[in-house]
């Protein structure tokens, strides 16, 4: 009997919009029968600027309950799925401080064979969604990891548009709403689903 799948859905969120993706990625990481660390990364802003916008102020306050992402999360996964909002077609700066501090973990080659996948959020369509979502997986390159999309593999993916990733549009500070975050729970059990066929391939006898 194999032991379960383990799944770390790493992100950062300002408003809410990509923690609700994460939520519904760990929801969805769980049904594949999944065993599931929730992180989001450090936020680095100064305290004037997030108490300045109410909508940053109070999605800090209400996720004070949810545990700061270390390296060890990382290496503990076989399932890795980041979640980031789009910052100028890249991800945000507090993420990419995380990802910039994992150089120990990847030289001892702890990030490697894992697999990998990420969602986002942008104000607009197409504000850089795409570009994100890609500049995370060249990450995942580097890290020698497999990269797991979604692609139109689902009826979600085709109502949903985004083969790269779950995404949201957040202009006139809407929420994800049920396309959205189904997306992101099909996204996550694929990735879970590859990654337990994977280990049970390795695990396999070779045949002779």
């Amino acid at each position: 009997m194999h032991e379960p799948t383990r799944t770390a859905v790493i992100y950062y969120s300002a408003t809410g919009n990509v923690h609700r993706l994460a939520e519904a990625a760990i929801e969805g990481a769980r049904k594949a029968g999944s065993e599931t660390r929730l992180r989001k990364v450090r936020e680095l802003a100064p305290d004037h600027a997030i108490s300045a916008n109410d909508s940053w102020n109070a999605h800090v306050e209400a996720t004070t309950d949810v545990s700061t992402a270390q390296l060890d999360d990382l290496t503990w996964a076989d399932v890795v799925i980041f979640g980031a909002p789009t910052r100028y077609g890249n991800v945000a700066s507090q993420f990419q401080q995380f990802l910039d501090l994992t150089g120990p973990v990847w030289a001892e080659g702890k990030l490697a064979n894992k697999v990998y996948t990420a969602f986002t959020s942008s104000q607009t369509p197409h504000g850089g969604q795409e570009s994100t979502l890609l500049s995370l997986y060249t990450t995942f390159y580097h890290w020698g990891g497999i990269v797991v999309p979604p692609g139109f593999t689902d009826p979600v993916q085709f109502r949903s548009g985004n083969p790269y990733g779950a995404s949201h549009v957040s202009g006139g500070g809407s929420f994800p709403g049920d396309t959205e975050l189904e997306a992101a729970r099909y996204q996550a059990h694929r990735a879970v689903d590859i990654a337990t066929a994977l280990a049970a391939g390795f695990a396999a006898p070779a045949a002779h």
